[in-house]
């Protein structure tokens, strides 16, 4: 795959172990090999229902947490039904193929 670093299989199992806002809508997160990266969710938070209370306050995008054994990364982890989350592994992916993306570019 363009842009990544490790084979697919090797991306499940990874950890997040930090996790914070850069902007509305991009994290930057560290993995638990070592690897921080940083991750635009802004198209796929700019539509659908499930991501409306993200949109409704943007100051609610910072708050922002990591799930239980860092296997996702969310919003109103707490409250079942209610929460947002996108898991570690393709959250990885994602970030990987954004840098190299911008690496291209430039």
């Amino acid at each position: 795959m363009i842009g990544t670093k490790l084979d697919p299989a090797d991306y499940f199992g990874l950890r997040a172990v930090k996790v914070q806002a850069v902007i509305y809508g991009v994290l930057k997160i560290e993995w638990s090999d070592g690897f921080t990266g940083l991750v635009d969710l802004r198209s796929k938070i700019s539509e659908g229902s499930l991501f409306e209370w993200l949109r409704d306050d943007p100051r609610r995008f910072s708050d922002v947490e990591i799930g239980a054994n860092g296997q996702c990364v969310g919003w109103r982890l707490q409250e079942i039904g209610q929460e947002i989350d996108f898991g570690a592994d393709s959250l990885r992916l994602r970030s990987e193929r954004q840098a190299a993306l911008l690496e291209i570019a430039n």
